[in-house]
């Protein structure tokens, strides 16, 4: 087969490519089943009853943890972190990302589940963020919350509850935070990928980024680790409050 050497898939005839997609079909198709066989196993794990009524805050004041089922019988959570005075470009740039990708969860509720996102941030300073983000989906603050309630930073949770009692079943994190920020998943069908350092590419191939590349980015769109950048979305967001001068000099406005 021709080599890849300019950076590109080596061009074939239809009957060529077919018959690599064909071989590659068998192994997406064993990938799926394995999958299908966790999600079994994961549907059988025991679960940990924890106290239904400790309080969260959110925009309505302090409720009980139960309330985020929305009476419904099933509840999934994603834990944002949060750095206490930073301003709202400065937040968890990994959460940031994650939380914007699920701004709808009509097909999660007619299923009979719930999502909410937790934070460990103070309810003062949660607000405002959730606003400036332009999220649609409920937050509320866990902060001072231990056990399953309060969770930890960057996991995603699954819950369910049986009248008044309230468990936890599942919680996952770092890479198993990818089942609700589809992009991933839609960029691993494309050539390139995800553009990223780690990612096994032909020699020859474009560079990796580093992760920062979703995270934050400059006035330009240049992907950005440092202060000067705020969320990606945040910079074409027609609502979102312009900013001049961020991540271009440096200031933090």
């Amino acid at each position: 087969m021709a080599n890849t050497s300019n950076g590109k898939p080596p061009v074939v005839d239809i009957e060529t490519w077919q018959a690599e997609r064909d071989e590659l079909l068998v192994r997406e198709k064993a990938h799926t089943h394995e999958g299908d066989a966790i999600a079994a196993a994961r549907r059988r794990l025991p679960m940990v009853e924890f106290d239904g009524t400790v309080e969260v805050v959110g925009p309505d004041g302090p409720v009980p943890f139960i309330d985020l089922f929305q009476g419904r019988e099933e509840l999934l959570t994603y834990r944002h972190m949060w750095w206490d005075g930073a301003p709202h470009q400065g937040q968890c740039e990994g959460c940031t990302n994650a939380a914007w990708h699920l701004k709808d969860t009509e097909y999660l509720n007619a299923c009979g589940v719930s999502f909410a996102v937790v934070t460990g941030g103070a309810w003062d300073e949660v607000e405002p963020f959730v606003a400036f983000m332009g999220y649609t989906q409920p937050w509320y603050s866990v902060r001072g919350v231990e056990g399953p309630a309060g969770s930890t930073m960057g996991h995603l949770t699954s819950y369910l509850r049986d009248g008044d009692r309230v468990f936890m079943t599942y919680s996952t994190t770092g890479r198993g935070n990818e089942a609700f920020s589809g992009t991933f998943a839609l960029l691993d069908m494309t050539p390139y990928g995800r553009r990223e350092a780690w990612q096994d590419v032909p020699e020859g191939w474009p560079e990796g980024n580093h992760a920062c590349w979703y995270w934050r980015t400059d006035a330009e769109g240049n992907p950005t680790w440092g202060p000067a950048g705020r969320p990606a979305p945040q910079w074409t967001r027609p609502t979102a409050t312009p900013e001049t001068t961020l991540g271009r000099n440096g200031e933090m406005n």
